[in-house]
């Protein structure tokens, strides 16, 4: 979810990305796998023999890239830079456009829990209203934070309350109660020339909405996480790439049942206890300082006994999938979770990045994901960008591999042009994927080892508030 086409030192490039974007939204017929493992061509559409592309439905009034996906009942919510737009998921194979809001503001991250939709602001604008103007970060002035919305209508979404944040909120992570709703806010300082965002910045927001009453909505603390300053990086050289100075972090999975939460802090991989949710404690931390550039995401498994991090090298917007970059950078870490000396503490055991090499034109790289609840073991289904959908087994934490796929061609056979799957999550039987360029797809997988996943049935789904499956 880092900000396409930047650094992870969060530089502004959008406007020049999104003009050099190629975006092709035709739908092209699925194919079958190329069995010499050939790179598709421009728009072709190919899957493995057992996953089926059901539907996808293009971009509409909103232009800007799509971005993150949650879920309630019937309804999936999709975030887009420009708002957010509700979809009639009822019947999987033939999505309806429920309403769409323009409300501007990257990367629109998005959340629902109850009544209540959060949605994150992470650019200068110049106030909290959903019509706001874009503006120069220099400005003082400028406002980031979270905006919360009424969706107890879902066509007629009601903006109620905003919060303004240190340095904005890149993503946003809800830690549900009966009586209120926490958010963590993830976000992370570039440098000293951003007035609103100034480093040290080592910790995050903790923000709190009163269910009864959500337009009292408040900041409620800021927990320092990084009391040491993090990772402080290490500089690029011609063999290895930048590792992300640690200013705050990217993304944030908490696991409510257990108490527990997993950070990906740029520099740093930390777990936390949660068990007070205004004041999160660090307990186990991890670096890696050869394959990781930039900690992006997390992902426990179903018992809570591993993570699953990702490396956004690149910031998203780079051919990060082909044979120069290799399969440990870009890629997925699997932390077995273990209790020594009666602590918790990350063990690392591998490695997964796709097997399927991405032309030098597409935008490929570990991106957000979520477990398929199959009985007995650890499956996960990941978007990648232009590298597709990918579905993965990771029970052997030391051994993980692919065992499905979906992928559409590059953009472009001659220029990198940003676009492919930003977040790919499986709900209630089916994968959903938010493609930047393309719009909403719809896939379906049927194998043995995924089959069981089909009797499970969540009335709500935040990835990045990861429920209990059992």
């Amino acid at each position: 979810m880092t900000r396409l086409g930047t650094s992870p030192a969060r530089p502004r490039r959008l406007a020049a990305l999104a003009a050099a974007a190629v975006m092709l939204f035709g739908l092209a017929a699925a194919a079958p796998a190329t069995a010499d493992g050939a790179i598709p061509g421009v728009d072709e559409v190919v899957t493995s023999a057992n996953v089926d592309h059901l539907v996808n439905i293009p971009k509409q009034s909103l232009a800007g890239f799509n971005s993150d996906l949650a879920f309630q009942g019937k309804y999936a919510f999709a975030g887009n830079y420009d708002g957010f737009v509700v979809y009639d998921i009822s019947r999987p194979s033939s999505p309806k456009v429920v309403s769409q809001v323009l409300c501007p503001g990257s990367q629109n991250d998005i959340s629902v829990s109850g009544n209540l939709l959060v949605l994150s602001t992470d650019s200068s604008r110049s106030d909290d209203s959903c019509a706001s103007a874009s503006q120069p970060a220099s400005e003082k002035s400028s406002w980031e934070g979270i905006k919360v919305f009424d969706i107890s209508d879902k066509a007629n979404p009601r903006y109620i309350a905003a919060v303004e944040t240190n340095c904005g909120s890149h993503t946003h992570t809800l830690v549900p109660s009966k009586r209120d709703l926490f958010v963590y806010v993830s976000s992370y300082s570039p440098s000293a020339s951003f007035p609103d965002c100034q480093p040290p910045h080592d910790g995050i927001s903790v923000v709190k909405i009163p269910r009864s009453h959500p337009e009292d909505a408040a900041l409620a603390g800021f927990p320092v996480l990084f009391p040491d300053g993090g990772n402080p990086g290490v500089p690029a050289t011609d063999t290895q790439a930048r590792v992300s100075e640690t200013t705050g972090c990217h993304d944030i999975t908490a696991f409510p049942k257990l108490r527990l939460a997993a950070g990906a802090c740029m520099g740093d991989g930390i777990l936390m206890d949660i068990s007070d949710p205004v004041r999160p404690k660090v307990i186990d931390r991890v670096q890696d300082n050869v394959n990781f550039s930039f900690w992006h995401s997390a992902t426990f498994n179903e018992r809570g006994t591993k993570v699953v991090f990702t490396d956004e090298l690149g910031g998203g917007g780079g051919a990060e999938c082909n044979a120069l970059i290799g399969p440990k950078r870009g890629a997925d870490g699997i932390y077995d979770i273990v209790r020594k000396h009666g602590h918790l503490k990350f063990v690392f055991r591998g490695y997964y990045k796709i097997p399927r090499q991405q032309a030098d034109t597409e935008n490929c790289v570990a991106h957000n994901g979520s477990l398929i609840p199959a009985k007995g073991r650890d499956i996960m289904v990941q978007a990648w960008y232009q590298g597709g959908v990918s579905v993965w087994d990771f029970t052997d934490s030391s051994h993980p591999r692919e065992i499905g796929f979906f992928e559409r061609g590059p953009l472009s056979a001659d220029t990198l042009a940003v676009g492919g799957s930003w977040s790919a999550y499986y709900y209630n039987g089916y994968i959903y994927s938010n493609d930047i360029a393309k719009g909403f797809d719809v896939l379906r997988i049927s194998d043995r080892r995924t089959d069981s996943a089909r009797g499970i049935r969540l009335a709500e789904l935040n990835a990045q508030s990861q429920p209990d499956y059992r």
